[in-house]
């Protein structure tokens, strides 16, 4: 009976509007995947059934994160933030172990015998978590030069380690945007973020010459004249041709013809928006955005009912990754953005990037349990 009384008192408290909304998010995923994958050619396993169940999977351990999340207080943790990011660059260093797996090219995955896993995914909430933690101890000196100092240095170093230890760029920039979003919500001065800006655009041709390797500099240069590279635009124009002949309703599911021909590589994850444009059409495009633009919405909602300060940025910072990953993510299909290998949440395929997404909207979940009385709402 007492068990009965704690999952309705949690059911009761917990934020259902995320949960709702992932599980019809995982479910629309789980369609276009199995569609995606039904040539087992493609996959180079026993086909799309197979994916389902790993997909499945995900899905279920994934509740369960988001559950163990909401029940954790991080505001009894945050004075042990830097521990944290000591844990985290350890995380991300055990790449170089054995454990260290290539995968396309990329040594970013751990394997662990029955599964793999993404260090840099499971990465970013530790970041987030040490981040909100961070900009609150350093409260109202985040616009002078010593507290941004402290800040940017933190972003840094993680960011190098990820970079370091698994090259990837893409990844990269996802914590240096969770880090600007949480920056500006903690109301950061404008000059500091023009002048980032500045910086930023005058660096560019340094990164060109010296930082960035010749193919990510080709998939940059694909996007204006495909011709330059047609092999390396190949993914690109192939996912840009899918979304266009869908038109406004697809061609039906499991009968997109670019789809069904696996014209596109890997179009169960990275490519997956590409999917729903040719099977299901811009309506089908649409209802993808739709959702996750409510998912995020109702994530700014629970950073602004939240109790203090710190849990308010947790929430920002979960927000944050969402709607750069969403939005990167739709204008590498369009051709709008060079391929950098962000996943769709909850729509692509792939364990880690599932449990990531579901553990993160647990830690927004427990944000909004312990929110503020709404007589406090001011």
């Amino acid at each position: 009976m007492d068990l009965f009384k704690s999952v309705a008192h949690y059911l009761k408290n917990t934020d259902l509007y995320l949960a709702v909304i992932a599980f019809i998010c995982s479910g629309y995923g789980m369609a276009l995947i199995y569609s995606a994958t039904l040539n087992p050619v493609s996959i180079k396993d026993d086909g799309s059934t197979k994916n389902l169940y790993v997909q499945g999977a995900a899905i279920l351990i994934g509740f369960g994160a988001f559950v163990l999340m909401s029940l954790i207080d991080l505001e009894g943790l945050r004075n042990r933030w830097k521990n944290f990011v000591i844990v985290n660059i350890c995380l991300q260093l055990l790449l170089f172990t054995p454990l260290g797996m290539e995968v396309n090219g990329q040594r970013a995955w751990l394997n662990l015998g029955v599964t793999s896993l993404q260090p840099g995914e499971l990465g970013k909430l530790i970041f987030i978590f040490t981040m909100a933690a961070h900009i609150s101890e350093v409260g109202e000196y985040i616009s002078e030069l010593r507290g941004l100092a402290v800040i940017a240095l933190h972003t840094l170093i993680m960011m190098a380690v990820v970079v370091v230890s698994s090259g990837d760029s893409g990844m990269a920039i996802q914590y240096f945007m969770i880090a600007v979003i949480m920056l500006f919500a903690a109301g950061l001065s404008l000059k500091w973020i023009a002048l980032g800006a500045g910086v930023a655009v005058a660096s560019v041709p340094v990164l060109w010459n010296f930082v960035l390797k010749k193919y990510q500099i080709t998939r940059i240069l694909v996007l204006f004249d495909p011709s330059i590279d047609p092999q390396a635009a190949l993914q690109t124009t192939y996912g840009k041709i899918a979304i266009g002949s869908g038109q406004l309703t697809g061609q039906g599911l499991t009968h997109g013809t670019m789809t069904q021909l696996q014209y596109v590589p890997e179009n169960q994850t990275d490519y997956i928006f590409s999917v729903a444009g040719e099977e299901l059409g811009f309506l089908g495009c649409m209802a993808i955005i739709l959702l996750l633009s409510l998912l995020i919405a109702r994530l700014f909602y629970v950073s602004y009912r939240a109790s203090t300060p710190f849990s308010s940025l947790l929430a920002v910072g979960v927000a944050g990754m969402f709607l750069f990953q969403t939005f990167m993510n739709i204008f590498m299909n369009v051709g709008l953005l060079p391929v950098m290998g962000l996943t769709l949440p909850f729509f692509s395929y792939g364990g880690t990037s599932v449990l990531t997404m579901y553990a993160a909207l647990g830690i927004a979940a427990g944000v909004r349990m312990r929110e503020k009385p709404s007589w406090l709402q001011h």
